[in-house]
C-alpha cells in the first residue's frame, strides 16, 4: 500500500503539537496540531492487557510521575487515572485518539518496539494495532523501529501503509544491539521483506547509502526530529517531508 499523499505534502507534529502546558502524546497537543492543520505523529505502547495506549516511554516515570510504573505493567484503568506532566491530560488510548482526529490530518503511528532490541517475539500489540485501526477513515500509516512489528501489522492489516523508522544505530545509542544487528538495520535491510513503502529516518544520517539508494527508487523518505527552520530547510535537500517540534513548520 503506498503513503497517502498528505504525508508528503503536510508536516507531521512529533507527538502532536506539544508544548508547556500542552503534553505530548496528549489529546490536547492533537487538537493543537488539528487547529493548524498540521499531520500528527504518536507512539504506541501496549498495556498489561493489550490495549493500545498512545505513550511514548516504556516507563512512566518522565511524564506522570509514577517512577515505578510501566505501561506493560499497568491496565488500562490504572493508566486513564494518571496525568501527562502535571496537567489534567489523560493517557488517551489508541481508540480515543482515532475518534478525536477522524481522519481531519495525517495521522503517522510509530509501534514502540514490545522487545525492546528489534526482536521477532513482538507478540500481540501489531495485531491489536491493526484490530482498532479497522475501519479508520482518513490518511494514516504505520511505522516501527522494529521490523517484525512491521511484518506482524502488515500482515494484520494490508491495506495500511507501513514504513520503518531508521537511523544510523549507533553502538553508544543502541547497546541493546550486537554490531551485525546494528550493521543489518542501518542498512534498511529489511524494506522491502516487510512491504514497506516509506522511511522516516533520523535526520542526523540522511546522507546514509541506504536512504540514497531509497529515495532513488521514489521511495518516501520522512525524516525525524526537525527543530528550526534552518534545520527543516536542510533536511528538505533530501527528506520529503518532515516530523518537527519546538517551532511552528512552514505550512504553506
Amino acid at each position: 500500500m503506498a503513503l497517502h499523499p498528505d504525508f508528503i505534502h503536510v508536516p507531521i507534529a512529533h507527538r502532536g503539537l506539544h508544548r508547556p502546558g500542552l503534553p505530548e502524546n496528549s489529546m490536547a497537543a492533537f487538537r493543537a496540531a488539528i487547529a493548524h492543520g498540521y499531520g500528527i505523529e504518536c507512539d504506541i505502547q501496549r498495556a498489561m492487557d493489550g490495549t493500545p495506549m498512545v505513550f511514548h516511554d516504556y516507563e512512566l516515570g518522565r511524564l506522570t510521575g509514577e517512577t515505578n510504573g510501566t505501561v506493560a505493567a499497568s491496565t488500562p484503568a490504572q493508566l486513564a487515572r494518571l496525568r501527562l506532566s502535571g496537567t489534567d491530560e489523560a493517557m488517551p488510548t489508541l481508540a480515543e485518539m482515532l475518534a478525536e482526529v477522524a481522519g481531519r490530518v495525517p495521522l503517522l503511528i510509530e509501534i514502540k518496539d514490545p522487545t525492546l532490541a528489534s526482536g521477532a517475539d513482538v507478540g500481540a500489540l501489531p495485531q491489536r494495532v491493526a484490530e482498532v485501526l479497522a475501519g479508520y477513515d482518513g490518511p494514516v500509516a504505520v511505522m516501527s523501529f522494529n521490523p517484525h512489528v512491521i511484518a506482524a501489522f502488515h500482515k494484520a492489516a494490508p491495506g495500511i501503509a507501513v514504513g520503518l523508522t531508521t537511523c544510523a544505530y549507533e553502538a553508544g545509542e543502541w547497546p541493546m544491539l550486537d554490531d551485525a544487528s546494528r550493521d543489518h538495520l542501518a542498512r534498511i535491510a529489511d524494506f522491502d521483506a516487510v512491504g514497506a513503502s516509506f522511511i522516516s529516518h533520523d535526520r542526523n544520517d540522511l546522507d546514509n547509502p541506504a536512504v540514497t539508494a531509497l529515495k532513488a527508487r521514489g521511495v518516501p523518505v520522512l525524516t525525524w526530529t526537525i527543530r528550526s527552520a534552518a534545520q527543516e530547510a536542510e533536511a528538505r535537500h533530501v527528506a520529503d517531508n518532515i516530523t518537527f517540534e519546538d517551532y511552528m513548520a512552514n505550512n504553506g
